[in-house]
């Protein structure tokens, strides 16, 4: 069993930035692809992000594509996801989300989530 805790949430003005940590403790994190979902209210929840194991891989949804950078620090177990331009539209719950590439290809453990709130 893998254990995700986000921290780095909180409230930011629009256009500004924040920086969103993931600590997992799997014992052999870098076979683990992890990833970032995000939900706000009312809305269905949404890809963010995800990265491989090798940091080389990145994919991003087309809402945060250039605006966002996720990272990983295999040393450290924790992933990292970098906001800037910070749009209201981005105010969402952010989840963590990993999975063992060795036995599966969908993220199979979650994080409890950080808010996220963008005001204009």
């Amino acid at each position: 069993q893998v254990q995700l805790v986000e921290s780095g949430g909180g409230l930011v003005q629009a256009g500004g930035s924040l920086r969103l940590s993931c600590s997992a403790s799997a014992r052999t994190f870098s076979n683990y692809a992890m990833g970032w979902f995000r939900q706000a209210p009312g809305k269905e929840r949404e890809f963010v992000a995800e990265i491989r194991r090798s940091s080389y891989n990145t994919y991003y949804g087309d809402s945060v594509k250039g605006r966002f950078i996720i990272s990983r620090d295999n040393a450290k177990n924790t992933v990292y996801l970098q906001m800037n331009s910070l749009k209201r539209e981005d105010t969402a719950v952010y989840y963590c989300a990993a999975y063992n590439t060795v036995i599966s290809s969908k993220f199979d453990y979650w994080g409890q989530g950080t808010q996220v709130t963008v005001a204009s």
